[in-house]
């Protein structure tokens, strides 16, 4: 009698074990990081390369373990109704029913899924071999299954994705900044890339009036020494008027015609030495742009607007800072965009770009209308501020420091 009923229990509590397997492996590998099993399987791990042909499979997968769990979860509720009507009689239905729910719920649903999610990679790993194992027994079964279950199901197969990889991307880089993993100058460089799609040219262009151009029939000598001595390594150059730009002037090049010439000015062939001017439509995007840019490989090109004329110019350096950040160097003017910092308030240059505030602080000014900080104010206010003036909006207040003609040159943010 006692052997029987140790056999009866051991094998109740074996079917629970069981139990408990499928349902932490159905939770990992479900939300097992495909990334990273990727990369294991790259590595040449045997067991990565099993759960990603589980994962493949996800629909027989699931299907799968949902049927061995119920069959075992069935057989244990059997045999513990058995044990306990042969000890109850007729009460032993419902002893054994609340016993084995409560056993099911708690120790072979919550805790081993509760345990798979926290270590959702390391259980698919070394649970793999027996999942597969387990979908080539029970597999037909469970696509026969599958199978009757989607005349119940209608097949749309033109929905559509709530959420696109890129976002999916986005918010995997997001939830590691939370949990520390990835630093903030990581997530926003990674967001940065993401975005480029969605960046054209005119947000991060140099706009016309700070391109700093040339007219080919004003070249002399202190012309001359003022380029070599310019930040800048490639120059434009235009020709009756500034919307006529006829080539960019290399200071390379105009140095080895300057050494070739021995310094003499006055016989060098400007046109012979420019570079045939590139003019992109200001609605280009920052991918295309950049890809263009390696294409081509070229470094500057002018931007135009719909009807050709000059809007300012992009160059690689723009989309690269657009990714990383500033870049300075040697040759590089200081300008501050940021220009002083108060505990609760900041000055800025009316030109800061949105998009470089919001990365450098975290906050989440609209950048879709104006991609300047003056540019906001004007359109916000319908109007071009005066000094002094004062606007609450996005839950910031703006103040306006200094303006120069129509142009706001500085302002103070305060979040309220």
């Amino acid at each position: 009698m006692l052997t029987t009923l140790a056999i009866f229990i051991g094998s109740i509590l074996g079917l629970l074990l069981i139990s408990a397997f499928f349902s932490g492996s159905e939770t990992a590998l479900t939300a097992v990081s495909k990334a990273r099993i990727r990369h294991l399987s790259d590595e040449g791990n045997k067991k990565a390369e099993v759960v990603e042909t589980l994962i493949a499979q996800q629909d027989t997968l699931i299907s799968t373990l949902l049927l061995g769990n119920n069959l075992v979860n069935i057989l244990a509720s059997a045999l513990t109704t058995s044990l306990f009507i042969s000890i109850f009689g007729d009460v032993g239905v419902i002893i054994a029913t609340i016993i084995m729910t409560s056993l099911v719920v708690i120790f072979a649903e919550i805790l081993p899924k509760v345990l798979a999610l926290k270590h959702s990679d390391r259980w698919a790993l070394k649970a793999a071999l027996f999942i597969k194992i387990t979908v080539k027994i029970l597999g037909p079964i469970a696509n026969l299954a599958q199978k009757a279950s989607s005349y119940f199901v209608k097949d749309n197969n033109n929905s559509e994705k709530l959420v696109d990889a890129h976002d999916e991307l986005r918010g995997q880089i997001s939830i590691h900044h939370q949990e520390g993993e990835v630093k903030k100058g990581d997530r926003d460089m990674l967001g940065a890339i993401l975005d480029l799609p969605e960046i054209t040219v005119e947000d991060v262009m140099v706009h016309r009036k700070n391109i700093t151009a040339i007219d080919i029939n004003e070249i002399n000598e202190k012309i001359f020494t003022e380029i070599l001595s310019s930040p800048f390594t490639r120059i434009p150059v235009w020709e009756e008027n500034t919307d006529n730009f006829i080539g960019l002037l290399h200071i390379k090049s105009l140095t080895k015609e300057a050494f070739q010439n021995n310094n003499d000015f006055q016989n060098i062939n400007i046109r012979k030495i420019l570079s045939k001017p590139w003019f992109v439509p200001e609605t280009t995007s920052l991918k295309e742009q950049l890809n263009a840019f390696l294409d081509k490989k070229l470094h500057m090109a002018l931007v135009v607007d719909e009807y050709g004329s000059i809007m300012g110019l992009i160059t690689l350096e723009d989309i690269l800072e657009e990714i990383v950040g500033q870049i300075d160097d040697e040759h590089d003017l200081d300008t501050e965009e940021v220009i002083s910092q108060m505990p609760n308030s900041i000055d800025v240059d009316g030109g800061m770009s949105i998009r470089d505030l919001n990365r450098n602080y975290g906050w989440d000014i609209p950048d879709t209308e104006a991609t300047t900080l003056a540019g906001l104010i004007i359109h916000e206010s319908q109007t071009i501020p005066k000094v002094g003036s004062a606007y609450i909006f996005y839950g910031f207040k703006f103040k306006i420091l200094g303006r120069k003609r129509n142009q706001i040159t500085s302002l103070r943010i305060e979040k309220v």
